[in-house]
Order: C-alpha cells, then sequence, then structure tokens
C-alpha cells in the first residue's frame, strides 16, 4: 500500500475526479453554521479565517471550489459571450462551487464528489465569477436532480440573495455585484471545462517543471 506522507495542497495536489465534469471533486471552505467567512491560503493549502461574518448572512450550502481549476480568459470569454456585457477578465481563484444536501455536514475543510446541475453567472466589478451548483452524489433528497431547473425556486432565489448580499453594507446594495443569469447542467459543464484549460495554461507546466 502506498502512503502518502504529506497532505496535498486542496487546489494544486487534489485530482478533480476522472469522470469529470459529470462528477467533480469539491474541496469545501465553509458549511451553513460557519458564522465566519473561511478560505484556502493559496500559499501554504491551510483553511484560513478570512473574517468574520459581518452580518446575519449565511451561505445556506456547502461551499468551496473545484481543485485544479482557475478562472481566467476562456472563462471571461465564455461569461462575455453569454452575458452579452463586456467581462474584462476571470477572477483569478478556483472555480467556486455550491452543493445541496439533505445532510447537516458540520465542518468544511472535506472534500467530496459533487455532480453539477447549473450555476450563476457572476460578474463582480467586471470579473467573471461564476458559481456552480451542484448536489452531493448519492443524497438522498437532491441526489436525483440532474438540472437545477428542478429545485426549488425558494431555495435558488436563497443562494442568489447571498452571493448579492453578503458583502453589502446594511442599507447599501453592493451594485458591483450582478448575477446576470441562472443557467442549467450543460453549461455548468462548459464552465468547468473551460476552468480546467484556464488552469492547465497558468499552472500545469510550472507544476511539472516545479517552479
Amino acid at each position: 500500500m502506498n502512503v502518502q506522507l504529506f497532505k496535498p495542497h486542496p487546489w494544486h495536489g487534489i485530482p478533480i475526479g476522472e469522470n469529470c465534469p459529470d462528477v467533480v471533486t469539491a474541496y469545501i471552505e465553509m458549511v451553513p453554521s460557519d458564522t465566519v467567512k473561511y478560505e484556502i491560503d493559496k500559499l501554504t493549502g491551510y483553511r484560513k479565517v478570512d473574517r468574520p461574518q459581518k452580518f446575519s448572512n449565511y451561505v445556506p450550502a456547502l461551499y468551496g471550489f473545484v481543485p485544479q481549476t482557475y478562472c481566467d480568459e476562456k472563462v471571461r470569454e465564455f461569461a462575455e459571450i453569454k452575458s452579452g456585457q463586456k467581462v474584462l477578465k476571470g477572477d483569478g481563484d478556483p472555480l467556486d462551487i455550491c452543493v445541496l444536501t439533505e445532510r447537516n455536514i458540520t465542518s468544511g475543510d472535506i472534500i467530496l464528489e459533487a455532480i453539477p446541475i447549473g450555476g450563476f453567472r457572476m460578474i463582480d466589478k467586471g470579473e467573471a465569477d461564476d458559481k456552480i451548483i451542484a448536489v452531493l452524489k448519492k443524497d438522498e433528497i437532491y441526489g436525483k436532480l440532474k438540472d437545477v431547473s428542478e429545485c426549488p425556486v425558494t431555495l435558488i432565489d436563497r443562494l442568489k440573495h447571498y452571493f448579492l448580499t453578503y458583502k453589502n453594507m446594511p442599507g447599501h446594495e453592493n451594485k458591483a455585484v450582478e448575477i446576470t443569469h441562472t443557467y442549467g447542467a450543460e453549461e455548468a459543464r462548459e464552465v468547468i471545462l473551460r476552468s480546467i484549460t484556464d488552469y492547465n495554461t497558468k499552472f500545469k507546466s510550472h507544476l511539472e517543471i516545479g517552479v
């Protein structure tokens, strides 16, 4: 048996999954009960406290990213085509993902298998910042969903409200953040594939030669 002596970097060292983009690995940074915003430290790979949640907003699903993805030119290009708006660039982060499950998962810093069913085309200050919506593989309630159109409207609205408001100061709307539309599973898979291409362009040659 091969024993791995060192923990892989969640962004660069965890495989995205053999059945991508139909099923992807998701690294979970935050769960709905979190009262602080966690995110991966890109240098070390450790989960860090980004900031306390300032207000009553809480993430209504498991939230994290898809390993070995990156939002750059290919993601930007697709966002511009689909939105009909000028998009300046990708946000320079791994592709965000929300994972729906009926189970009460109480801590982050975990990986799981997720089935993409759609996403939000979010543009933040001119940057493409897509949010993939997925279901936990084999989940008893959500696992049977094939497309975001099958989700309860209230659940999608709750997710959308979170992303549009979690940075807001009370009484002040952040008009720089916009969700142009909600898209289905086919488009989500295209976004994932484009983010993989962006990742390979940005990182693959450097990682292979150890730079």
